[in-house]
């Protein structure tokens, strides 16, 4: 199946282009910002090698959705959607953070707790607890952000602010939008039968100094989910969870020896095996959106969202 991993776009005005682990961003005229969504999938800050079909439009078309939905409460780059792999907005300046909010004890939390560690990016979590269980209250772990190739770290906030990566004035800004998005994303999903476990959210500071959110939410890369029904009894009789996220990739990457250390080889991706993780993309756009995701032709992706693109830009 066709698939986009890669872009080698020329926009008229086109400064500069940043390919991240996922997107590649089109810097227009210093003004406006072109995110192509690829079909590229990461785990463990390390790109697999074969795109995933309609996983790129599955991202933007989710991201483009929470933007809509959130808008009224936090302020955001968006500006529009000209193709379904593509989002425009305001060009801006990322923070070198990355804001992770934890409603449940699972993933990278739980691993950190099964090792015996109980102080999570400078925040403590309390004793007693088994993986999947719900914190007291939502904690945020911040993580660097990154350059492509590696890792993002955890940080802590008092870290962030003596080191001066973000001043205290903006962080709490940061703070102060994180929880209001997340927690109207609890409320969406909790509409939807689902549970958001943790996400992370993206920050950037627009030519005039408004903070906004930028990237993506609420997707399957950014955010875990939970299916509501059967949570409580799962959790009482120590069952796995049944979830919405990219984590089953992890988990098999994980069951085939691969966590992304040196030295370690990316096990063979079967055509097969593809396909079962686009069918389950489009499982979590359906969950998460509640609609029934409708494919864009992908006869030819790359010279789709050139054309979309550029009427776009010629006729704004």
């Amino acid at each position: 199946m066709n698939t986009i991993t890669t872009t080698n776009f020329n926009f008229p005005g086109q400064k500069s282009v940043y390919r991240g682990k996922v997107r590649e961003v089109y810097n227009i005229n210093d003004d406006l910002l072109v995110m192509v969504a690829t079909d590229r999938l990461s785990a463990f800050d390390v790109v697999l090698p074969k795109g995933i079909p309609y996983k790129g439009q599955i991202l933007n078309q989710i991201a483009t959705k929470f933007m809509e939905l959130t808008s009224d409460i936090v302020p955001n780059w968006l500006v529009a959607t000209p193709d379904p792999n593509v989002a425009v907005g305001h060009l801006c300046e990322p923070f070198k953070v990355e804001m992770v909010i934890r409603g449940y004890l699972s993933g990278h939390a739980a691993r950190e707790y099964a090792a015996g560690r109980r102080i999570l990016c400078g925040v403590e979590m309390p004793e007693g607890l088994k993986e999947n269980d719900k914190f007291p209250t939502p904690i945020i772990t911040p993580t660097t952000k990154a350059d492509n190739g590696s890792h993002d770290e955890d940080i802590s906030r008092e870290a962030i602010l003596a080191n001066g990566i973000v001043t205290e004035e903006d962080y709490l800004v940061l703070e102060k939008y994180t929880r209001a998005l997340y927690q109207r994303g609890t409320e969406i999903a909790a509409s939807r039968g689902l549970i958001l476990v943790d996400t992370k959210y993206e920050f950037g500071k627009t030519k005039d100094g408004q903070i906004v959110l930028i990237d993506e939410i609420h997707t399957p890369d950014s955010s875990r989910y939970f299916y509501a029904e059967g949570y409580a009894e799962r959790q009482a009789n120590g069952e796995e969870q049944k979830q919405l996220s990219k984590e089953f990739v992890r988990r098999w990457l994980i069951e085939n020896g691969f966590q992304g250390k040196e030295g370690q080889q990316i096990p063979f991706m079967s055509d097969e095996y593809i396909e079962t993780v686009s069918e389950r993309y489009i499982e979590l756009f359906e969950n998460i959106i509640g609609e029934k995701f409708v494919k864009a032709d992908i006869s030819n992706i790359n010279e789709r969202i050139e054309k979309n693109v550029l009427n776009y830009l010629q006729n704004r």
